[in-house]
């Protein structure tokens, strides 16, 4: 049987300490991984773990991705896995109304720090032979939803990034899927969206089951997938 045990590997998650992040982390904590936590403030709200290195990175810098990625090989040797979760939402506007301000900002929370991601740490997999490359979409970008042209589209990029990244690297081992949950049971959504039912949200810790599984050697014959989570609204 293949194995979700984690052990000895490393994994980078981007926003470790949001609502998804730090259920996320703490399901690849359980599995053994060694993790290195990214969040753009030095203070993670995540619980320390003798297994758990907190960063601060500015992901639309390049150079600052280039140093984590070094960072994380001077620390730790390999990098097994990047779990993407860093993102943005805007919408509520017809795709007329919506400002170039606006499209500019979706497509640059939403893409460009997987871009620079990828193209730090692909040579190093590349180089190793092995490795995942995880991301978190949207139905959204599966299924037109009016009012949500900018947000939509630039998820519909990221998930047309990740079949890239699955489909040049099949050679060297490294596989890259997105999850796309839908509405997730966070405290920041409950905040927003204090009139809707909570129960028929995704939770987060199914969608960091299903990361952790994407990371083992038991997703290893899955790549370039793009794997809804409606829950049950």
């Amino acid at each position: 049987m293949l194995s979700l045990n984690l052990d000895g590997k490393v994994v980078i998650i981007t926003g470790a300490s949001g609502g998804l992040g730090i259920p996320v982390t703490k399901a690849f904590l359980e599995a053994g991984a060694r993790v290195v936590g990214v969040d753009r403030v030095p203070r993670s709200k995540s619980p320390e773990h003798p297994a758990l290195t907190h960063v601060a990175v500015a992901l639309e810098d390049f150079a600052a991705v280039e140093e984590l990625v070094k960072d994380t090989m001077l620390l730790h040797g390999r990098i097994d896995a990047v779990v993407h979760l860093v993102g943005g939402f805007a919408g509520g506007l017809r795709l007329e109304q919506t400002s170039d301000e606006t499209w500019d900002k979706m497509f640059a929370v939403n893409l460009r720090p997987a871009i620079h991601l990828a193209r730090a740490v692909l040579p190093v997999m590349r180089a190793a032979k092995r490795g995942a490359f995880l991301a978190i979409g949207s139905p959204a970008a599966l299924e037109a939803v009016p009012t949500l042209g900018a947000y939509a589209a630039a998820k519909a990029a990221l998930i047309s990034l990740i079949k890239t990244i699955a489909v040049e690297n099949r050679d060297a081992r490294i596989r890259a899927n997105i999850v796309a949950p839908g509405t997730m049971d966070t405290h920041a959504n409950r905040t927003a969206m204090p009139d809707y039912d909570s129960t028929r949200w995704v939770q987060p810790a199914n969608v960091a089951s299903l990361l952790v599984w994407l990371a083992s050697d038991a997703g290893a014959e899955i790549t370039g997938a793009v794997l809804p989570l409606p829950g049950r609204e």
